[in-house]
């Protein structure tokens, strides 16, 4: 009698420990966020990758830069993959946010585009040269215009710099702060602009043959994996950064994107 109970008590046992063990597989679902074009045609390859391993993402889409953070920051998302780590870390100074990169992901040259010019040498003097509105990349495109040679930023402006920052402007250039996503939809209403990647593509341009002018690729400026703070060592976590750094994703960015887009791992 006793032992016939006690095989019925392991058998019990067993069972239950495969319910448990089942039930917490299939916790294992995300909702992460992302902005349209590259980063969610990216995580598409990536959730078919997580989805073989136990992990389910679902796929937010957002149309700015700012509702990701928020909703990350808020519980709405466990994770977001669209902004680069100068971006979040301002993001973390200025609003409180407990969010922390996890990975990297790819990096977007960003690149000076226009419909009047062929080149930046023909930019006639007051020219209006559109930038984003948000601190860290708007002082990447005026650090960009530096490069280029169309103007000069204080030795001391760093990676924030302002128009303020400005020291130098002979063709006196006229910096129009707009929002990143706004910047395609108004291209034709300025004589140049610097726009961001993924939101120069989503428009319909091509990088490597549309922008007159293109960021150095290796510079501070890789994108990130988001998290909260407090979920770091949770399982998931590991599994989202293996799926996204899997050899079917750096192909499919190799494939897609002709290095428009580069692997940051």
């Amino acid at each position: 009698m006793q032992r016939r109970f006690i095989l019925k008590f392991a058998a019990a046992l067993s069972v239950a420990t495969l319910f448990a063990s089942t039930a917490a597989h299939a916790d294992e679902a995300i909702k992460l966020g992302v902005t349209g074009g590259p980063h969610a045609q990216i995580m598409d390859v990536v959730k078919q990758v997580a989805a073989k391993n136990g992990l389910k993402i679902t796929v937010v889409e957002f149309s700015d830069y700012v509702q990701p953070n928020a909703a990350l920051a808020a519980g709405d998302l466990d994770a977001n993959s669209y902004q680069h780590a100068p971006y979040l870390d301002a993001q973390v100074k200025d609003r409180g946010y407990k969010l922390i990169k996890v990975a990297d992901t790819v990096t977007f040259p960003m690149g000076i585009y226009s419909k009047k010019v062929k080149s930046l040498a023909e930019l006639q003097p007051g020219a209006r040269i559109a930038v984003p509105n948000d601190p860290t990349n708007g002082g990447r495109a005026l650090l960009l215009l530096q490069k280029q040679g169309l103007l000069k930023l204080r030795a001391d402006a760093g990676l924030k710099a302002t128009p303020l920052d400005i020291v130098e402007n002979p063709k006196k250039l006229k910096i129009v702060e707009l929002d990143a996503a706004q910047i395609p939809r108004s291209l034709g209403d300025v004589d140049a602009a610097a726009i961001n990647t993924n939101f120069a593509m989503e428009a319909g341009l091509k990088p490597k043959s549309d922008a007159i002018a293109i960021e150095d690729p290796k510079g501070p400026y890789s994108n990130i994996i988001a998290i909260r703070a407090a979920d770091k060592d949770k399982p998931w976590v590991a599994k989202l950064v293996a799926a996204y750094h899997s050899p079917e994703v750096k192909q499919y960015i190799e494939g897609k994107y002709a290095g428009a887009v580069i692997a940051a791992w």
